[in-house]
Parts: C-alpha cells; structure tokens; sequence
C-alpha cells in the first residue's frame, strides 16, 4: 500500500502521540507498506517552525532527515503534475489550505492513500485512512 503522510500524521507518529489512530500507527509500521512524507508537509512544518509555533527538541534541519532516514520514510516532492492537478480540484470557501490541497493532488496523482485525522479530505477524490 502507498500512503502519505498528513503533516500532523507524520508528527504525532514520531511523537508517539495517543492522537494518532491505532490502525494508522499499524500501517505506517507495517513493512509492506511504503509511506511518503510530502515536501510539501515539510515546507509546512518549517513555516510553523519559523513563526515559533512549533519546536523541536533538535534543530529542524536535523530532525526533518532523521526522522524520513529512521522510520524508513520516503521524501515525496512537488512534481508538475501535482501543481498541475490543484488547478482541477473542487473549490470549497471555507477550505483554502494550499497545503492541503497539494496534498490532494499528489495523493490522487501518485495513487496514495492519504493518512489524516482532518475530515475535509473526504470532500475531494481521495482515500482518506484514519
């Protein structure tokens, strides 16, 4: 199975946080599964992480590599017909995270399952897996 990581998926699994769902943590284990974490969940994470809303214990640019390298993750990056793709999607007034929505694209492009708590997922054409 392929799945990608939603940003606050790929922190709470490294955290080791109860909010991540049981079967989630099961997948995102499981060997036979490859799991993908986009550069644009990245991007995401070090605009928070400039702001000074989000820190880490080691510096970012140290934690970013170590976590894709020690849980076996693959790197996902922006690909034209991902930027492509987010011009075709739906648009919903009160959903505007571009974040999100390249998320959208890549999963649907690269045929992943999408691995997020966040509901709004279900209003686009993608596997959502909570």
């Amino acid at each position: 199975m392929r799945l990608l990581l939603d940003s606050h998926t790929f922190l709470w699994f490294v955290e080791g946080s109860p909010r991540l769902s049981v079967k989630v943590r099961s997948l995102i284990e499981d060997a036979d599964n490859d799991v993908f974490l986009s550069i644009t969940s990245v991007w995401e994470l070090s605009i928070k992480v400039s702001k000074g809303v989000l820190t880490f214990n080691t510096p970012f640019d140290e934690f970013i590599p170590s976590q894709i390298a020690g849980n076996d993750f693959e790197l996902l990056p922006v690909a034209l017909p991902h930027a492509i793709r987010v011009a075709a999607l739906p648009r919903f007034d009160d959903h505007k995270d571009p974040f999100d929505r390249m998320l959208i694209a890549q999963a649907q492009s690269e045929a992943m399952s999408l691995l997020s708590y966040d509901t709004v997922f279900d209003r686009y054409a993608v596997s959502r897996i909570w």
